[in-house]
């Protein structure tokens, strides 16, 4: 990967001039290599004999498709040597200060996950459909929270406390739904309850110029408490009133839910994933299109520069809080009207943080935390296939994995990204 970056020189006449120097990054090509050489392990001395099986069909379509079965070692012994060629292909790339393809890290990841699971699957089934299907319900929360996160950074406010928001959110969905027997209710109340934390952190941060982190960290703590203090005074004691939502039904699309293998996974879902694929394009299209999106990404570049023409910089970023937090309680309806079907404290179990991470990962673009978002939510999944095939990798790793691959995603495949110039530095009009 290759940047450019601008190197002020002085000319012979004593004039200073701006001229742009090429830099050179080698950090995804080094992070290729490691994964490389970790995948090689696997093939070489933890080779593993066998077949592995894959499963294509799924019990809710009426297309019947076979089985693909795959000898283990061969395979996994292919796609080291085709992770190899790739990584040389990125690091030449990167020598000759020529940028890498954004194709190169996806067909690297996608080759690397096919040979993990043919490693782990050794004389065993991976059920691919229900792998995608609980990869993309685990990654419906990440989403929300990642969109919250990049609205209200591209705002000039760090949204440390999208934990907070999850954690209201699920907590009033399952009051207020469980109450009034409405799970589109308990949507509204989950909307309010994360639009009230992103309140608290707004009238801190931007009022009162408090340090926005310290702020987020202080909401997490504080809400994690109350929510598991109000689960234990109001909800354990009569848990048929205060904790019984009703769970959003599955919608299953006429005849897009048939299409085999991605048909369930995508179109045999809860109206919250199908929100989800109506705001994420909405919110993408109008950060860069619209005239919201232009004073959004105003105030959080250059805010004095906003402020000359006009437009109101920190009224702007309260009510752009409020948005991302009310998104962000989407997420967490989805804890209890989706997913789990009732609230338990800390439920959330630091997922918050894990969509803060995809904000960074996807460079505060909202299609590109989208695709981190879905990623990480693939790898908590792949953590539960992995027990259930009967891995030889310890159950301990397995725990960790979502959030080394976390780690790994921002921290090697990231590339070099720029947080807006204004993230978290308070206005004062002056």
């Amino acid at each position: 990967m290759t940047t450019t970056a601008p190197v002020a020189t002085t000319a012979d006449d004593g004039t200073i001039q701006l001229r742009k120097v090429r830099q050179r990054s080698l950090k995804l090509p080094i992070s290729l290599g490691i994964v490389t050489i970790l995948v090689a392990l696997l093939a070489l001395p933890a080779g593993r004999q066998g077949t592995s099986v894959f499963r294509l069909a799924d019990r809710t379509s009426s297309l019947a498709l076979p089985d693909v079965p795959v000898p283990t070692w061969p395979t996994v012994l292919i796609c080291t040597v085709i992770l190899l060629v790739l990584t040389g292909y990125a690091t030449m790339r990167a020598l000759a200060y020529r940028r890498v393809g954004l194709w190169v890290p996806i067909v690297f990841a996608l080759v690397a996950v096919f040979a993990f699971l043919t490693w782990s699957a050794a004389d065993g089934l991976v059920p691919v459909t229900g792998l995608l299907f609980g990869a993309v319900s685990l990654s419906v929360p990440l989403v929300f929270g990642a969109l919250g996160g990049v609205i209200g950074e591209r705002a000039g406010v760090v949204n440390v406390a999208i934990e907070a928001q999850f954690l209201l959110a699920a907590f009033t969905s399952a009051l207020v739904a469980s109450m009034t027997q409405n799970y589109l209710l308990g949507l509204i109340a989950a909307m309010v309850g994360g639009a009230l934390v992103a309140a608290v952190l707004a009238l801190f941060a931007i009022r009162y110029i408090v340090d926005q982190v310290i702020v987020g960290v202080v909401l997490n703590v504080l809400i994690t408490g109350l929510t598991s203090f109000l689960h234990g005074a109001i909800m354990k004691q009569n848990e048929a009133l205060f904790n019984s939502p009703p769970r959003f039904p599955r919608i299953p699309i006429p005849l897009l839910h048939e299409i085999p293998i991605l048909g369930p996974v995508i179109f045999n879902q809860t109206l919250i994933v199908y929100l989800m694929y109506v705001i994420v394009p909405v919110v993408a299209w109008a950060l860069y299109r619209s005239k919201w999106g232009l004073r959004l990404r105003a105030v959080g570049e250059h805010p004095q520069a906003a402020d000359t023409v006009g437009i109101r910089v920190n009224p702007t970023r309260f009510w752009n809080l409020l948005l991302a937090g009310a998104i962000a309680g989407i997420g967490g309806a989805y804890f209890t009207l989706g997913s789990v079907g009732a609230f338990d404290k800390e439920m959330t179990d630091g997922l918050g943080f894990i969509a803060l991470a995809a904000v960074i990962f996807g460079g505060w673009d909202p299609v590109r935390a989208t695709l981190a978002a879905l990623l990480f939510g693939f790898s908590m999944n792949l953590e539960t296939l992995l027990s259930n095939l009967g891995s030889p990798i310890p159950g301990e790793f397995m725990k960790m994995l979502p959030y080394i691959v976390t780690v790994l995603a921002v921290v090697g495949f990231a590339g070099k990204v720029r947080a807006p110039a204004a993230d978290g530095k308070p206005y004062i009009k002056g």
